[in-house]
C-alpha cells in the first residue's frame, strides 16, 4: 500500500509502521529624517561711495550662496538614498506575496493530485505532481513541498508498476531531502521489485540510521541478504562462464581448453589457486 503526502507542515512526520506488510508503512518604511539647516543671515557694512551703476556681491553674499548649494546637494542625495531604500522594500514585500501565492498554488495542485490518487487515477495524479514542481521550480522555500511531489510521483509510478521511474524520482526527492524516510522505503521496494537487492538494502540500513528503532526495517535487511548473496553468485557464474568460452576461444587455437586448468579456493583467504592438468 503506499500513501500520498498530508499537506506538507513545518517538519516531515514520519508514519507509523505497517504490520501486513513487510515494508514499513509510508505517509507534502523606515523613518525618513529631512535635513533642516538654518543659515544666519549675515549683514555686511557697506561704506558710502558713489556708485558706477553697477552692484558686486560681497563676500558673505557668496559664502551664503554656497552655503545654500550645499544643504541643496545634501538633501538631494539622502532623498535619492531613502527613494532606494523604500523601493528596494517594496520590491522585497511585492516578492514575498508573489511567492506566497505561488506556493498556495503548489499546495492546490499537490491536493488535486493525492485525490487523483485515491481515485486510481495514476496518470492524472502524474500531470497534477508535475504541474506543481513546475511552479515551483523558482521559489527556495519549496524544498519539502517539491520533494513530497516528487516521492508522490514515485508512489504513481510504483502503482502503474514503472519501478525504474519509482527510483529516479524518489532519488530525486531524496537529493531534496536526505532524511526523507518514506522515500527511502520507497525506493527500497522499487529496487526489490527490480531484483537490485544490494540496493534495498542499503535504502534499508539508511532508514535504520534514522530510525534505529524500526524493527521492519532490520527485518527487512534479514530477508534480503539471502536474495543478494544468490543473486551475487549467479553473476559470478555467469561471468566465469563468459570468460570460459572467451578462454576457450583463444586456448583451442593451440589444442588446449579451459578445463585443462583447474582452479582451488583458498578457504582461509578466498582467493583462488590455478594449476594446469592436461
Amino acid at each position: 500500500m503506499v500513501v500520498i503526502e498530508p499537506v506538507p507542515t513545518s517538519s516531515l512526520k514520519q508514519d507509523e509502521v505497517r504490520k501486513t506488510s513487510p515494508w514499513p508503512a509510508i505517509t507534502t518604511a523606515d523613518k525618513v529624517e529631512n535635513i533642516n539647516v538654518s543659515l544666519s543671515s549675515i549683514d555686511a557694512a557697506v561704506p558710502s561711495f558713489n556708485s558706477d551703476g553697477y552692484e558686486t556681491a560681497s563676500d558673505s553674499e557668496l559664502n551664503n550662496e554656497n552655503d545654500n548649494v550645499e544643504v541643496s546637494d545634501a538633501n538631494e542625495l539622502k532623498d535619492n538614498g531613502n527613494t532606494g531604500e523604500a523601493n528596494g522594500e517594496n520590491q522585497n514585500q511585492v516578492q514575498a506575496k508573489d511567492d506566497e501565492n505561488a506556493l498556495a498554488q503548489v499546495n492546490d495542485a499537490k491536493l488535486d493530485g493525492n485525490a487523483l490518487f485515491k481515485e486510481g487515477k495514476y496518470e492524472e495524479a502524474l500531470l497534477k505532481y508535475e504541474l506543481a514542481l513546475q511552479i515551483a521550480s523558482t521559489i527556495p522555500s519549496s524544498v519539502e513541498l517539491r520533494s513530497m511531489c516528487y516521492s508522490n510521483r514515485g508512489a504513481c509510478f510504483s502503482k502503474l508498476e514503472k519501478h525504474t521511474e519509482t527510483v529516479k524520482e524518489c532519488t530525486k526527492a531524496l537529493e531534496l531531502n536526505p532524511s526523507y524516510t518514506n522515500s527511502l522505503i520507497r525506493r527500497a521496494e522499487a529496487h526489490e521489485k527490480l531484483e537490485n537487492y544490494e540496493e534495498a538494502i542499503s535504502d534499508m540500513k539508511k532508514v535504520m540510521e534514522l530510525d534505529p528503532l524500526n524493527d521492519q526495517a532490520r527485518r527487512n535487511i534479514i530477508r534480503l541478504k539471502p536474495l543478494a548473496d544468490e543473486k551475487r553468485e549467479k553473476m559470478k557464474g555467469e561471468m566465469i562462464g563468459k570468460l570460459k568460452e572467451m578462454g576457450n576461444s583463444i586456448l583451442g587455437r593451440f589444442g588446449m581448453s579451459v578445463d585443462n586448468f583447474k582452479a582451488v579456493k583458498d578457504p582461509n583467504t578466498g582467493s583462488y589457486s590455478v594449476s594446469f592438468q592436461k
